[in-house]
């Protein structure tokens, strides 16, 4: 099964918590055939160098299978510490147990474990994202109008919060219809093609929430292919993609996350944690909504 091994290590010094350099901590990420998961291991590998420990990244292109491998394949390593981006909520309780079993604190980076013992969860409010998205689509709308949601990873709880959040502001509006919420695993071309059926099997459409900004960035294409660039889209992220396309006109909005920061906060977190400091269980990263001006 292949890999993706970075590693950046520091030899001496001390991290900024004082405790010895050279802590060795592993990061476990959904994907990084994504931007954002690309900024946020970024981020992570810039702080652990700051910090004088050695990062190791391990990539599990969206397959839970492979996830709970790496992190066996982390933990064999004698890791110091365990981030982890899940791919699926549920699975990855499995990874979690196994690292609480080997006394490894956990450290979960913008999705959540469904159970096992999480030293600390570093996100956005994927729920509070959501509701801003449909806020968002409402105003624009007047409160009326037929909406579809393009969903991401099912099982993932980025994607149960962000559509649980979207919603909640729809049934606010009450004059908005959710006419449809189909899956494209967070996945530009399949973004595509998702928002290619669905304006095939609805007629009538005024806006659409993508749960991130690479199915957005598909959906737009569908729609300018369709002459269907009257529909309000919204992206989630803020990645530099999905910004570009609301300064260019192409998306109305995108819901900004920091994935560096986030990145930089679950190394930082696991300083604490390995200096014998306390944490707090739940770390937030603001958002905002990003809009032409």
């Amino acid at each position: 099964m292949k890999k993706l091994l970075l590693a950046s290590a520091v030899a001496t010094g001390l991290g900024l918590s004082g405790q010895a350099a050279a802590d060795r901590i592993a990061l476990v990420i959904s994907t990084l055939n994504n931007p954002f998961f690309v900024t946020l291991q970024e981020g992570a590998e810039a702080k652990a160098e700051a910090l004088g420990h050695e990062l190791i990244v391990l990539d599990s292109g969206n397959d839970a299978a492979r996830e709970l491998s790496n992190v066996e394949d982390a933990l064999s390593r004698d890791i110091d510490a365990l981030l982890l981006n899940p791919t699926d909520a549920d699975a990855a309780a499995s990874g979690v147990r196994s690292a609480n079993a080997r006394n490894v604190p956990v450290i979960t980076l913008d999705r959540s474990a469904s159970a096992g013992r999480v030293a600390s969860h570093i996100a956005s409010d994927n729920v509070a994202g959501g509701r801003l998205a449909g806020e968002f689509v409402a105003e624009r709308l007047g409160g009326e109008g037929r909406v579809v949601q393009l969903e991401g990873v099912p099982g993932a709880s980025a994607t149960r919060d962000r559509g649980e959040g979207f919603v909640a502001a729809l049934d606010d509006a009450e004059g908005l219809e959710l006419a449809a919420s189909q899956p494209a695993n967070f996945n530009r071309s399949e973004g595509l093609n998702v928002m290619e059926n669905l304006l095939q099997a609805h007629a009538e459409l005024d806006a659409v929430f993508a749960q991130n900004d690479e199915m957005a960035l598909g959906a737009q294409r569908a729609l300018q292919a369709n002459g269907r660039e009257d529909l309000v889209l919204v992206g989630f992220d803020g990645t530099d993609a999905g910004i570009q396309a609301v300064e260019d006109g192409q998306l109305d909005a995108t819901v900004a996350q920091q994935p560096g920061r986030i990145g930089e906060l679950g190394v930082a977190t696991a300083d604490a944690l390995l200096a014998g400091e306390s944490v707090a269980a739940s770390i937030p990263v603001p958002l905002k909504l990003i809009v032409r001006d």
